[in-house]
């Protein structure tokens, strides 16, 4: 992505779209009127997928719980995008889990559950995509202890297995973002929407100002997308309206621990008294999520607690036969859902849904919605902009996922030409797909770059210089929390990575050596403030501990 050249067309050149917010739904917003024709343009206030996009449970799935809300409509909408996903658009980044469901008690449980697990495969099987994914099965309690032995003998009585979708949900964002530049659109991040243009009783531009360079311009549009998530209000505050989507920010938190702390071949899914509980598979690592709060804070920064915390902790040491604890947690992230609200209603029932409207004419905005869904989201909001345009999304494979299948049959070839083992091999196909190429090109020219980083075992340092040279990454913050998982995955947060990254960008991106130490110094400042704001009892005492740093 070459934002220099997007920033030059942005600031002479009149586009039919400007989509505002490089979350998910931004991203697919611009991809969908980019391959519409639309001469489009894309901006971000901080980095792509800064917000709740690189913040959930890194699920593509239907939504189990909702069948229990009766919302039948979303799930089988759900399902039918996550066959999409697997099968066509993204096969290099979506890809399947087993989940296993244990039951406490017999017969009626288990009627009712996998009752609710037949309807969620048969909606699936209804789609055009069929599936993609196995069927569901029951299991007995030593059939269970069989693939989870990590679980506690006498907790459950036996339960259920079934399949979803897993992504990394910012390098989602950033393929679909590089998918639609690849088709025309023009995308900055660090650019700030500060006001909007009128002529004639009509929205014609927006007052931006790129933040790298502390300067304001305008960019003129013949219609605007705010799809700005969690702040979709204050972006329409900008606005001369007093239209208001009522959205809602819930906090979810999710902790990371190493793959030996409990024993299974398969994720958990779990019921709380509030909500659901997920144990993820995540390489060498377990996810588990997540909590489901109001929060009314400083969006940019949702902070963890240490309340928080130990909820998940209790939560999974219920079923565990060996207990996590405080210490085996390496990483903690909290993100917020944008949830369509009602005046009074609890967060864990909140809709998912999206809602389209006109702001004022040439402004629109889309709000709620799910990661699952964003195509759809896309879709609707572009139709209601360019109404005589047709969506094509469903066919436009995502950068990387073109001729996914021949490279990943070429995986031990690629290992053994750049020198790296076979599990790295794989590795690198499932985040960059057929984009390995360019991994390979580096690799060839700099051996050296093979090493891994500091602290990472998992990132190679080329994957820092693609990062810089192909991905739009600007600060060390965006290759470490986002273009990688170093900052949840690392034992030490990515303390020892950093200098080593920063090297390397600064190489890439021609800084200074104030900038890049700068760079380090922040970086090393933000983990400190997360690790002391989820030592906190409430969120304003964490809120203020992470909003005391730079």
């Amino acid at each position: 992505m070459n934002r220099s050249r997007a920033l030059t067309s942005l600031h002479t050149e009149e586009v039919d779209v400007l989509v505002i917010g490089g979350g998910i739904t931004g991203a697919g917003a611009a991809l969908d009127a980019a391959t519409r024709g639309l001469k489009t343009g894309l901006i971000e206030a901080r980095d792509w997928a800064s917000g709740t996009s690189s913040r959930s449970s890194k699920l593509v799935h239907g939504g189990i719980r909702y069948l229990e809300q009766l919302n039948f409509s979303l799930v089988h909408e759900a399902l039918s995008e996550r066959g999409l996903l697997l099968q066509r658009l993204a096969p290099h980044l979506v890809t399947p889990i087993k989940l296993l469901y244990p039951l406490e008690t017999p017969v009626i449980e288990r009627c009712y559950v996998g009752a609710g697990m037949l309807l969620y495969d048969l909606f699936a099987r209804a789609s055009r995509t069929k599936a993609g994914m196995r069927f569901h099965r029951h299991f007995s309690r030593r059939q269970l202890k069989r693939v989870a032995p990590g679980l506690k003998h006498d907790a459950f009585v036996g339960g259920l297995g079934y399949w979803d979708g897993q992504v990394d949900d910012a390098r989602l964002v950033v393929s679909v973002v590089r998918s639609a530049v690849d088709h025309g659109a023009a995308a900055a991040s660090r650019v700030r929407a500060e006001g909007f243009v009128h002529e004639s009783g009509r929205v014609v531009g927006v007052v931006a100002r790129d933040l790298e360079r502390d300067e304001t311009f305008t960019i003129r549009a013949r219609e605007i997308v705010i799809a700005a998530g969690v702040w979709t209000d204050d972006v329409l505050g900008l606005a001369e309206t007093e239209i208001r989507p009522r959205v809602r920010a819930s906090k979810g938190v999710h902790i990371v621990v190493p793959r030996d702390c409990f024993d299974s071949h398969a994720g958990l899914l779990l019921r709380t008294a509030t909500s659901v509980l997920f144990v993820l598979p995540w390489g060498r690592h377990w996810i588990i999520g997540t909590t489901d709060t109001d929060w009314n804070l400083d969006k940019a920064h949702p902070a963890a607690t240490e309340a928080d915390i130990d909820y998940l902790l209790d939560q999974v040491n219920r079923v565990v036969e060996h207990p996590i604890t405080r210490d085996d947690v390496l990483g903690v992230y909290a993100g917020l859902r944008p949830l369509l609200s009602g005046q009074d209603e609890n967060t864990s029932t909140l809709s998912r849904e999206h809602t389209v409207a006109t702001v004022e004419p040439g402004l629109t905005m889309i709000a709620g919605g799910k990661l699952t869904t964003y195509r759809v989201m896309a879709s609707d909001v572009i139709d209601h902009v360019a109404p005589h345009t047709t969506s094509v999304t469903d066919t436009v494979v995502l950068r990387g996922g073109e001729s996914f299948a021949a490279h990943w049959n070429r995986r031990s070839i690629f290992a053994e030409q750049h020198g790296l083992t076979l599990r790295q091999s794989e590795r690198l196909l499932r985040r960059y797909g057929s984009d390995v190429r360019a991994i390979g090109e580096l690799l060839a020219a700099k051996p050296e770059l093979s090493a891994t980083l500091p602290g990472a075992d998992d990132t190679l340092l080329a994957e820092i210089v693609y990062a810089c040279e192909a991905e739009g990454a600007l600060h060390l913050d965006d290759v470490l929390t986002r273009r990688t998982r170093v900052s949840i995955e690392a034992e030490d947060r990515g303390l020892a990575a950093a200098p080593v990254a920063a090297d390397l960008m600064a190489a890439a991106l021609d800084w200074s050596e104030q900038q890049r130490d700068t760079e380090v110094q922040r970086y090393l400042e933000r983990v400190a403030a997360e690790i002391e704001s989820q030592l906190q009892l409430t969120d304003e005492a964490a809120d203020r501990v992470r909003n005391n740093r730079p």
